[in-house]
């Protein structure tokens, strides 16, 4: 017979067991409160994710594909017609009723393979038999195969935030490159101007040479100097303007029109080629 002693020593036993029991359901229980509150910020994260990747989709131009039904099926392949005389073929053939229905208590044409979820009753093995048909089992293909072990919800988490943080580094770094317009993404929009009116009143000099240096075969000289010293400038400004608002506009955030600089190009078309073509003309005449 135990006596006091032992008694109180296996009471106190029972106690400090029962203490670290509460500890551990504490600490388990703070765990899942940690986990849990980091599932609902990757969640948060993961919908401004979504929202955000919807509105760049529809600034480039992208749309996602609809969702499928939940609960939507592939439709099945269609049955193939009964050959002509099947169902009066008697019930010694298949073995049921005249008509084609079986016999109360027994499996169908079909066998235990066209019966699914029944209890008890398996599929057929590859090449099984039935009424001296052979039945085709289809293999099963595409089943991830069960992961070995236990998962961390710790560690899946935490390979889930890492995830999301790359998504947000990718997301921000699209985003950056949006918001820079297609024709020279690195130069500042003043330099994007000056270059591109530059460009176009270069062209219209060049044109400019062209029409001099057939004045007087396709039309008179006159005209020509008054095309180049009033029409094609410009021109050259028209052209510059148009192509600033064509490829100077970023894909991201571009409410308004881009900037044009119109005084600046105007400017630049309209005395570049007046200045050309009098350098034109005192380069002739000192050659001459």
């Amino acid at each position: 017979m135990a006596t006091f002693a032992e008694y109180a020593a296996l009471a106190r036993q029972l106690a400090d067991q029962r203490r670290e029991t509460d500890r551990d359901a504490v600490a388990a229980d703070r765990h899942r409160s940690a986990l849990r509150a980091t599932l609902d910020q990757l969640t948060r994260r993961l919908d401004a994710q979504s929202h955000r990747l919807d509105q760049l989709g529809r600034a480039a131009g992208v749309t996602a594909d609809p969702p499928a039904a939940q609960g939507a099926r592939p439709a099945s392949p269609a049955a193939s017609p009964a050959p002509a005389g099947a169902g009066a073929s008697g019930a010694g053939a298949s073995g049921g009723r005249a008509g084609g229905s079986p016999e109360p208590g027994t499996v169908g044409a079909g066998g235990a393979a066209a019966a699914p979820g029944r209890p008890g009753v398996g599929a057929y093995p590859q090449g099984a038999t039935t009424t001296g048909a052979v039945v085709a089992v289809p293999a099963a293909a595409g089943v991830p195969a069960p992961r070995a072990g236990g998962v961390d919800p710790g560690a899946e988490l935490a390979e889930a935030r890492r995830l999301a943080d790359e998504a947000d580094r990718l997301i921000g770094l699209t985003e950056t490159v949006g918001r820079r317009p297609p024709l020279l993404p690195a130069w500042s929009p003043l330099a994007r101007a000056l270059a591109v009116y530059a460009a176009c009143a270069a062209a219209g000099v060049v044109l400019a040479m062209v029409l001099l240096g057939v004045a007087g075969v396709v039309a008179s000289p006159g005209a020509v100097y008054v095309a180049t010293c009033g029409a094609l400038p410009v021109l050259c400004f028209v052209a510059g303007y148009l192509v600033l608002g064509r490829w100077g506009r970023s894909a991201l955030g571009a409410d308004g029109p881009p900037p044009r600089f119109v005084p600046l190009g105007f400017v630049t078309c309209v005395l570049l080629m007046p200045l050309a073509y009098c350098g034109y003309l005192v380069l002739f005449r000192l050659l001459r």
